[in-house]
């Protein structure tokens, strides 16, 4: 089996904390490379991401914070590195982030190469930096030139390594890594994957991020209407048939994006074996 990490997103109440709790307890069975927690937006950056780092790594798992750059100050950042070492975290997820709502300023770095510059300058080697791929290209690139672009000037500027933007097309994911190693850069990009659980749900997230569900996988659920245990064991398969291909291509690792939930990840991680 490749290696597997899972991303979380760090709890705001009591419930929350509940939930991922009983996700990590679950999800720890399948002995993860690491586990990463998705950096707090809307003014909680400073409280809930760290702490989620903190009981994650009490609970003996290597828990790697997400670190956007959008809307921050270069204090702000230098602060976080310096608290994420004080914590012992050894790897960092390095985005460019969404602009906080409420903030008109995109504060004083844009984006995520600076961001890894920055990280370097502060920390030196530090950190293993992970950066964002889309191998669908990210929805706001003017187009798949000028992003690919922009993921080797993040690998240039000192990442170790790229996680990809979800996806259920592995030709796009095997496209872009020949794009990427003709360019002459052989930093591991791990794919990222999301299991459906919830179609509209995922539908929404789709929209949002220019990942692409295959016409027949979309017809299929829409057929299933409200049967939530068929949409997902077919969710299940499609995306454990999606994982199969990856590994046996010899992807360096499979990212679960889990929404704090196990049931979904696990389903999937059952069928690949």
């Amino acid at each position: 089996m490749v290696p597997i990490s899972f991303e979380f997103y760090p709890p705001k109440t009591p419930e929350q904390q509940a939930q991922l709790d009983k996700t990590v307890a679950k999800l720890r069975t399948r002995g993860p490379d690491y586990v990463s927690v998705t950096f707090g937006a809307g003014g909680s950056t400073l409280s809930h991401t760290p702490e989620t780092i903190r009981q994650l790594r009490t609970d003996g798992l290597e828990a790697a914070p997400h670190l956007t750059c959008m809307g921050g100050s270069r204090e702000e950042i230098r602060n976080l590195l310096k608290l994420y070492r004080a914590l012992g975290a050894k790897r960092i997820v390095a985005l460019r982030g969404d602009l906080p709502s409420g903030m008109v300023s995109a504060g004083e770095m844009r984006y995520a190469d600076e961001l890894v510059s920055f990280i370097r300058e502060e920390t030196g080697d530090h950190f293993h930096v992970e950066v964002a791929a889309y191998p669908e290209t990210h929805p706001q690139a003017r187009d798949a030139r000028v992003d690919l672009e922009h993921f080797i000037g993040k690998v240039n500027a000192g990442a170790n390594g790229a996680i990809t933007q979800y996806f259920y097309n592995a030709d796009a994911y095997f496209r872009f890594v020949d794009d990427v190693r003709a360019r002459g850069i052989d930093v591991p990009i791990v794919p990222g994957i999301m299991p459906i659980a919830n179609f509209s749900q995922i539908r929404r997230f789709s929209e949002l991020c220019g990942a692409e569900i295959p016409r027949w996988v979309a017809q299929r659920m829409l057929a299933y209407g409200d049967d939530v245990e068929s949409v997902r064991s077919f969710g299940a398969d499609v995306v454990a048939q999606l994982c199969r291909r990856l590994i046996d291509a010899g992807v360096p690792g499979l990212h679960f994006y889990t929404l704090n939930l196990s049931k979904p990840t696990m389903n999937v991680l059952a069928r690949i074996g």
